[in-house]
């Protein structure tokens, strides 16, 4: 049975004393009888009451797995790193391309403005990354899912570089620059996925890993995330 289906059926389910109370109160209305009406409106009501609690739950649940939730992990322990830390869950995707050795890791460049200096980290979402197999022994696939992260470190770097060429800039100036390179990391992270067919193509994929680890090791000078502020 598909997931869809599954939906439907438990909300089918769900509201069946909702359409039992319709199909009453469609026969008593040509009737004239308006008790049923009244008591069709207060099932509806308090069906979407517990209802809307229980699905914004849900949905929180599969952007971050508060249920068994560990924090952001910074680039310093991505040598750390296993599927064991992809805690995310997912309830509808069971495969990719037709194969269920899959998985995706949630990164972000996070910034803060301070007096005298920006600070701009790569991190790691535990909670937020999912394997569809938490035992999986793939190493092809945890370092393509690595290399999403490195990709992710490499665009700070190139943030860091740029803000410390900057004398007495503006939070606008900041601003900008931080936003322009998120835009070109998520572009790249899409290209790095399409052209080794996530992980698929090995030579892509061995390709992608020299080419990221040089790059890595040419912005090495702004691997700290502090950059101070020239004035």
């Amino acid at each position: 049975m598909s997931d869809a289906l599954i939906v439907i059926l438990v909300l089918g389910i769900y509201f069946s004393p909702v359409f039992y109370q319709l199909v009453i109160v469609i026969g008593e209305s040509k009737k004239g009888n308006k008790l049923p009406l009244r008591r069709f409106k207060k099932i509806l009501k308090y069906s979407f009451l517990v209802l809307l609690p229980v699905g914004i739950a849900f949905i929180i649940l599969i952007k971050v797995n508060f249920l068994d939730y560990e924090g952001p992990i910074n680039y310093e322990k991505v040598d750390q790193i296993t599927f064991e830390n992809f805690r995310g869950l997912e309830f509808f995707k069971k495969s990719l391309y037709g194969n269920e050795r899959f998985a995706y890791i949630v990164t972000t460049i996070e910034s803060e403005i301070e007096e005298d200096s920006i600070y701009v980290e790569a991190l790691f979402h535990p909670s937020r990354s999912f394997v569809y197999n938490s035992h999986s022994n793939s190493h092809e696939l945890l370092t393509h899912e690595i290399y999403h992260f490195k990709i992710t470190e490499l665009f700070a770097r190139k943030t860091r570089q740029k803000l410390a060429l900057l004398k007495k800039p503006s939070k606008n100036e900041i601003h900008k620059i931080i936003l322009t390179t998120l835009r070109e990391e998520r572009k790249f992270q899409k290209k790095y996925d399409y052209d080794t067919f996530h992980s698929y193509v090995f030579s892509k994929q061995k390709e992608y890993e020299k080419t990221i680890d040089s790059l890595l090791n040419l912005f090495s000078e702004y691997k700290k995330p502090k950059v101070p502020i020239n004035g």
